[in-house]
């Protein structure tokens, strides 16, 4: 049995089998650090594409120009200093990015050029910019921004709406976009919709959400508007979902959007589609108005 253990062909197997995991991992940290280096490089030449440089052109050969020479200083350059170049041009893109500050005073586009700010005054509540257009086609409307007052005692309950489009600088990729509707038992719906906010001759990107390409706004409208407009002219699908929440927490939440609204309109913020977006934006407010009543906002039926 002893003789077994100790015999020449035993001690190779074992020596070959105690070398495979150290080389596993080898490539296991080289592929990580090989991937790191790649998604640096990636996000600072995106944050460069997607930077507020006025020029298009300028843009891409600057977001090019990094690229190249980012590759080529961290896989191609024999200087032991290329490593510490790319280190301090990485940051410089960095630091650059960080300046960058959202803005209300841009060309904006018709339908998102009027931000909405509210009044709340005990039960009452007056929202100025609240949007109801009247829309011949897509290109084709009548601009009506109005003044609504609602009453917060005949706040009933809340609709849950998602619409499907296709973006076409997504390869054509489908996207759902979320928005609510608050329903009083004495005025029509108010729906809130939390968008970009895009300029003249823009439209939703969203890799370039996620580089500081759009500003925030949460659009107040009519129920009309808000869905009719997605439903006949952009030609999207629409679900409605009533959401099982009572008076008093849909009041809550109510609330919470009203004070987002006026902190959106005293100061801008960028759109992230990862943390600053619709339906990050909606369970995030939903779950904490119904924390404070111990309950949560559940979906329950659909139309």
């Amino acid at each position: 049995m002893n003789s077994m253990y100790t015999s020449p062909d035993f001690r190779r197997a074992s020596l070959s089998s105690s070398g495979f995991l150290p080389k596993v991992l080898n490539w296991l940290i080289r592929g990580i650090w090989l991937l790191f280096r790649v998604l640096l490089i990636v996000w600072a030449t995106l944050a460069i594409y997607y930077s507020n440089l006025p020029s298009a052109g300028l843009r891409v050969a600057l977001a090019t120009f990094f690229a190249v020479l980012a590759t080529w200083l961290l896989w191609l350059s024999r200087d032991r200093r290329a490593p510490v170049v790319f280190v301090v041009l990485f940051l410089g893109v960095v630091a650059w990015w960080l300046s960058i500050s959202p803005s209300h005073d841009r060309q904006w586009r018709p339908d998102v050029a009027v931000m909405p700010r509210a009044t709340i005054n005990g039960d009452r509540v007056r929202i100025t910019g609240v949007r109801n257009f009247e829309y011949r086609s897509l290109t084709d409307f009548t601009a009506r921004w109005e003044e609504r007052e609602v009453q917060l005692s005949h706040l009933t309950s809340v609709d849950f709406f998602v619409s499907y489009f296709f973006v076409s600088h997504w390869s054509g990729g489908l996207v759902g976009h979320t928005f609510l509707s608050f329903i009083f038992d004495n005025a029509q719906p108010l729906s809130i919709s939390i968008e970009t906010r895009p300029e003249v001759d823009e439209s939703f990107n969203p890799v370039g959400s996620l580089f500081k390409q759009f500003e925030l706004i949460y659009v107040v409208g009519e129920e009309r508007d808000l869905v009719r407009v997605r439903t006949n002219f952009r030609k999207e699908t629409v679900y409605l979902y009533r959401l099982n929440a009572s008076p008093d927490d849909v009041r809550r939440l109510f609330m919470v959007y009203l004070k987002r609204i006026n902190e959106l309109a005293d100061r801008p913020e960028f759109y992230h589609l990862l943390s600053n977006s619709c339906t990050i934006n909606i369970i995030r407010y939903a779950n904490a108005a119904g924390r404070r009543a111990g309950s949560t906002f559940v979906t329950c039926s659909t139309a």
